[in-house]
């Protein structure tokens, strides 16, 4: 008896689902538009969800090039949302890091694997008079390449003696090389860069490019010589890592407290520095990226409810063009649960076949601004089930309505309305 009752309701619901695609195809264009808040609404939703969940990925991969055990030590840094006042209150405080506070890090921390000193600073490059301006310039220890992920791909790095003797020798990105050295061994070559020569000892591997700008147009050269041309007193951080992923806040801790006491920072003073890793950037980005998908909720909403809306003025058109339909199949034994589960069904598949083309529209737009902008797009799996589900519950809930309308006709009434 359940087996037969359960095969009755599977068939019901396969034959509520074919009239509804049956009615989809005879009527397209009114489905078309019957169904236009739903595709919006939905393309919506998951273009939104694409480019936030795009953007993500992009910015814990590109942006953030510190790797989950990495953190910075700066001057200033400015994260939540924006105070001039606070902002100029800290650039009066915050004095700018030296070598010599690196130097005492360094020689004390025992959470933290690694850590270099950078500076850097826009310069014009140049070789046998080609030039390049707004280059990178890059003053950096000789473990920072390896701190920031850069690897090379010819020749070497810089070197811990060319470091202490201030050599002249350049590290380049792959953009000089393109522009120097195209088809040609860049190794040995010399460079200028503002007039002093450094001969050219390697070649980092391709990093891309973020939001459109590229992260190859750089040049390292040794602090020390940095410092002899350009001085030491402005633009100097501190990188590191975390001897693990685990301890990176009890590492970020640690040299928190060092660099406080070396400046004599009493209890209850706030730190005259910052101190951020690539998570903060991440949790940063995340919280903007969570406003923004805020807003999207809320336009698709209007869309959501302007379609079921739509949908349930269809659907009781829909009711009143099948009252004699309706009239037989109750003569001939069809309860009111029979018909409202039809009218339902038939409401939801309509819904949710707008889902589905608006989920195919999403994957257009995805595609294209990924394949035409710098703009990264990834569309998740789970934003096309919710799309479909979310359209396929609006058809749902708005076509409660009509359904009861439609197993509450009276059969003898229902008869004798006019095919």
């Amino acid at each position: 008896m359940a087996r037969r009752r359960q095969f009755r309701l599977s068939a019901s619901f396969w034959e509520a689902t074919r009239i509804a695609l049956d009615s989809l195809r005879k009527n397209k264009l009114r489905s078309f538009l019957t169904l236009l808040g739903i595709i919006l609404a939905t393309t919506t939703l998951i273009a939104v969800t694409a480019l936030i969940h795009g953007m993500n990925v992009y910015i814990a991969e590109k942006v953030s090039n510190m790797g989950s055990d990495g953190f910075r030590v700066v001057r200033m840094a400015w994260f939540g949302p924006w105070d001039p006042k606070k902002f100029f209150e800290m650039q009066k405080r915050n004095p700018q890091i030296r070598p010599d506070e690196y130097e005492f890090v360094r020689s004390q921390a025992v959470l933290v694997k690694e850590i270099g000193m950078a500076a850097s600073r826009r310069a014009r490059v140049s070789f046998k008079g080609e030039s390049m301006e707004d280059v990178d310039l890059q003053g950096v220890t000789d473990n920072i390449p390896a701190i920031n992920n850069v690897q090379v791909d010819i020749g070497r790095g810089i070197t811990y003696e060319e470091v202490r003797r201030h050599a002249t020798v350049a590290f380049i990105g792959n953009d000089i090389r393109a522009r120097f050295f195209e088809g040609k061994d860049p190794l040995g070559k010399t460079i200028a860069v503002e007039g002093t020569p450094y001969e050219v000892v390697g070649v980092a591997k391709t990093l891309g490019s973020v939001f459109g700008n590229s992260q190859d147009n750089f040049v390292m050269i040794p602090i020390e010589s940095y410092f002899k041309t350009y001085g030491s007193r402005n633009g100097i951080r501190m990188v590191a890592k975390a001897i693990d992923q685990r301890r990176l806040a009890e590492a970020q801790d640690e040299v928190r407290v060092l660099l406080r006491s070396y400046r004599h920072l009493r209890p209850g003073q706030d730190d005259n520095f910052s101190i951020f890793a690539s998570e903060t950037i991440v949790t940063l980005w995340e919280s903007l990226t969570a406003t923004i998908a805020a807003m999207a909720v809320g336009i698709v909403s209007v869309f959501m409810v302007v379609g079921g809306i739509v949908i349930m003025n269809i659907m009781l058109a829909v009711v009143t063009e099948r009252t004699h339909e309706i009239g037989i199949r109750k003569s001939l034994g069809a309860r009111r649960a029979d018909i409202l589960k039809q009218f339902l069904v038939e409401s939801s598949v309509l819904s949710g076949s707008g889902g589905l083309a608006g989920v195919g529209a999403a994957w257009l737009v995805a595609v294209t601004v990924r394949n035409l902008t710098s703009v990264p797009m990834a569309l998740p799996w789970t934003s096309v089930f919710i799309g479909v589900g979310l359209s396929a519950t609006v058809g749902l809930f708005f076509g409660i309505y009509p359904a009861r309308r439609a197993s509450r006709l009276d059969p003898i009434e229902a008869l004798r309305a006019e095919k």
